[in-house]
C-alpha cells in the first residue's frame, strides 16, 4: 500500500475529488494548511495598510491506494490540479506497512478498496 499526500490549491480540490471519486477511489482525508514554497508570499492591502502574507492557504489532500493505484491517483492530481503557475503545489508517495480497519480488524489491502 501506498499513502499519496498532495499539496494543492484550494480551488482545484473539488474537480480532483470528484476525478477521484470517478475513479473509485473510496476514501480521503483533506486538511486546510498553510505554507510557502518557490510562490513566496504576497501582499494586502486592507485599509490602506499593506500587509505581507507570507503563508498561503493550501489544501492537503491523504489518499492511501494500493500499489496498483498509485499512477492512476497521481495522474488525476497532477492533470485536474494543474494550472501551469508557480504554487501548483507537490505530490509525495510513501509505504505503508499495514492498515487495519477498526470496526471489523481487516487487515491489509481490502481495508482500502
Amino acid at each position: 500500500m501506498k499513502k499519496i499526500e498532495a499539496i494543492i490549491r484550494p480551488h482545484k480540490l473539488e474537480d480532483i475529488r470528484e476525478a477521484l471519486l470517478e475513479s473509485g477511489i473510496q476514501g480521503m482525508t483533506i486538511s486546510e494548511v498553510q505554507g510557502f514554497g518557490r510562490q513566496k508570499g504576497h501582499a494586502e492591502t486592507y485599509r490602506g495598510a499593506e500587509y505581507k502574507i507570507e503563508f498561503l492557504p493550501k489544501i492537503k489532500l491523504e489518499v492511501v491506494v494500493t500499489e496498483s493505484q498509485v499512477q492512476v491517483v497521481v495522474g488525476i492530481i497532477i492533470k485536474k490540479g494543474q494550472t501551469g503557475k508557480v504554487g501548483d503545489g507537490k505530490i509525495f508517495i510513501s509505504t505503508i506497512d499495514e492498515a487495519i480497519r477498526i470496526r471489523t480488524e481487516e487487515s491489509g489491502d481490502s481495508v482500502v478498496k
